[in-house]
């Protein structure tokens, strides 16, 4: 049974998704403020969190970051902001999705479930040499002889197929579709943040470069 860290201050709305979710045959652990989260969170393991941003005591984006910081758990947003600024700023954080207030709940579980597929099919094989760089997928890893970076499901599957890809030019629809599960505007925004962050990881090899064809997609140049 998948394990679910909801962050609602709504409790009826909480008690709502906390009894759709049970239904679907997961197991929620309901709290209404950032701190109790982060002290259940650090109690038990869990396979996915839902976050609302405006809470007491400890925000969202503050709760996300500890989450991001203390392991490799998906989570999203959400919110009844809607915000560009808001948004992105979510997505810089490592947020899977964001949804919106109101959403429907077959919408939600929809988001839930590709966030989950994405996680436990990006297990595949292997570690591979890219420049100076150890990259192993399976694990999540990008390593050099003296660091270690941990990578997020979003950053390790956008790699894979950059480093699959090598040297070619890789549509932006195919991997906003095959990661984002869409092609809209928001999960464009998401990518881009995402492309900055591996750029970022493998700044220190000068033989390494991830190049943006505007309009067209983007390519893992391995010199």
């Amino acid at each position: 049974m998948k394990k679910i860290l909801l962050v609602e201050d709504d409790n009826n709305l909480g008690a709502i998704l906390s009894e759709y979710l049970t239904f679907k045959g997961f197991e929620v652990s309901h709290h209404i403020n950032g701190e109790d989260a982060w002290k259940a969170f650090n109690s038990d393991k869990y396979d996915i969190c839902i976050i609302d941003i405006m809470m007491p005591r400890m925000d969202g984006f503050t709760l996300a970051k500890k989450i991001r910081t203390a392991g490799n758990v998906p989570f999203l947003f959400l919110t009844a902001k809607s915000m560009i600024e808001d948004k992105i700023e979510g997505f810089k954080l490592g947020a899977d999705d964001y949804i919106t207030k109101p959403f429907s709940m077959e919408e939600l579980m929809m988001r839930i479930n590709a966030i989950l597929n994405r996680y436990n099919n990006s297990a595949i094989n292997g570690s591979a040499t890219l420049g100076k760089y150890i990259f192993n997928y399976e694990e999540r890893i990008l390593k050099t002889e003296d660091n270690i970076k941990k990578l997020t499901a979003k950053e390790a599957d956008l790699l894979k197929i950059l480093f699959d890809n090598k040297n070619k030019v890789v549509e932006k629809q195919f991997i906003l579709k095959k990661i984002w599960g869409e092609d809209s505007y928001f999960a464009a925004r998401s990518m881009d943040v995402y492309v900055s962050k591996l750029r970022n990881y493998l700044k220190d090899d000068n033989s390494i470069e991830i190049s943006t064809l505007y309009g067209t997609g983007i390519k893992l140049i391995v010199k």
